[in-house]
């Protein structure tokens, strides 16, 4: 079987919870249909919804917005937040001013580049080398222009480098400013505490199949002052901000994912981030020319190791090791197989062919110490290997050496 070290793409399902989904899968019912099978699976969803709440600091349960995911969930958030604080209006907006920083998800930076089309203004803030956002240059951007600003979306950690996020004092500081915040808090969930009210934001993304639930149902955490526009009309479920059939088996296995990984909490993490030191030390101690991305220690993601390898294509990498049974990444998986050098990386400051150079290892409930020692020991040969091959020019073949 192969060893699977992608588990921020999509963490395989723990058997507790496949047990609660197919269970689920079995029954049927509209949660809004009236009739008791309908109010039972109503039911189910109402307890699901507290549970997730609990688990990640919600005052209610009416604040946890079900949607499809992550992707969704980012998109209402922004859009409908921008939109409430213009008039739900894109025309002469009084509050154009979108902050983000430069390492977002696609979901965050395609929204917003959206926005900026209608007439929005984006104003990007910048990270450090290890993807770390500059909080003074920020919080200044953020009380430049308190009174035209429509929002600030901050991620908790990011999807490739791992690197943890201020999101507290950004938190305080938009609060104090009453300017709306939202944190895409996906890769965050199960690997670091989220208090969703200790955080003073106004909205926060979460989805299933980051922590071993479901693909297709995600959340938004929505402050129960909070009235975004709604993106999606129809019959007014979810506070009538996204309206569509929830889906009561992927709710209720959400809920049982959540609780997985949110049970103690800080065991969980002790052991990812030892799994994640040993293996950061062993590329680091037999690779020549590794470089680890994003921070050491605390203040990356426990279950994140991002290296590049200098002269190694990640292509031939990720080949490379999947040849030998090992399921990695080169970053992302949400850039529809198009093979680009890392915007996160550029935005840390390294140039295109470094940021083509990537492999991300990322771990879970199912990872090993001999799984980790398995990568270890094959890595070597691949680096080589891949060195061997050499770097892809970004320009055509058949355009190399045209005048």
């Amino acid at each position: 079987m192969p060893i699977y070290l992608d588990h921020a793409a999509t963490s395989p399902m723990p058997a507790e919870v496949l047990e609660v989904y197919t269970k689920e899968l079995a029954r049927r019912a509209n949660p809004s249909a009236l009739h008791a099978v309908g109010q039972a699976a109503r039911m189910r969803i109402e307890e699901a919804r507290e549970g997730i709440a609990r688990a990640v600091g919600a005052a209610t349960s009416s604040e946890v917005i079900f949607t499809s995911g992550g992707t969704e969930a980012d998109n209402f958030a922004l859009k409908g937040l921008y939109l409430a604080r213009n008039n739900g209006t894109f025309n002469s907006p009084a509050r154009p001013r979108v902050l983000t920083t430069t390492i977002e998800h696609p979901a965050i930076l395609e929204t917003v580049e959206w926005l900026d089309s209608l007439g929005a203004e984006a104003v990007y803030l910048d990270v450090d080398g290890a993807g770390r956002l500059d909080l003074d240059a920020a919080l200044t951007e953020l009380r430049r222009d308190p009174d035209r600003t429509a929002l600030i979306s901050v991620m908790a950690a990011n999807n490739e480098i791992g690197t943890l996020q201020p999101i507290a004092e950004i938190g305080e500081a938009a609060s104090e400013l009453g300017i709306p915040f939202h944190i895409d808090a996906v890769q965050a969930l199960g690997q670091i505490p989220l208090d969703f009210a200790a955080l003073k934001a106004t909205a926060m993304t979460i989805t299933a199949h980051k922590i071993g639930g479901p693909v297709g149902i995600g959340a938004l955490l929505l402050d129960r002052g909070a009235t975004p526009t709604p993106i999606l009309h129809g019959g007014g479920q979810e506070r009538s901000v996204r309206s569509g059939t929830v889906d009561v088996a992927g709710a209720v296995a959400f809920a049982a994912a959540v609780d997985l990984v949110t049970t103690d909490l800080e065991t969980r993490s002790v052991r990812l981030s030892g799994l994640r030191d040993r293996l950061i030390a062993g590329i680091e101690s037999s690779i020549d020319g590794a470089v680890l991305s994003g921070p050491h220690g605390a203040d990356r993601l426990p279950a994140n190791a991002h290296f590049t390898f200098p002269g190694c294509e990640g292509d031939s990498l990720l080949f490379g090791l999947d040849a030998r049974g090992l399921a990695t990444s080169t970053g992302s998986a949400c850039s529809a197989g198009v093979s680009r050098p890392s915007h996160v990386l550029l935005a840390c400051g390294l140039d295109e062919d470094s940021a083509r150079t990537t492999q991300r290892f990322t771990l879970g409930h199912d990872t090993t110490e001999a799984d980790v020692d398995a990568l270890l020991a094959a890595l070597p040969e691949v680096v080589e290997q891949a060195r061997r091959a050499g770097m892809v020019s970004a320009t055509p073949r058949w355009m190399q050496g045209a005048s």
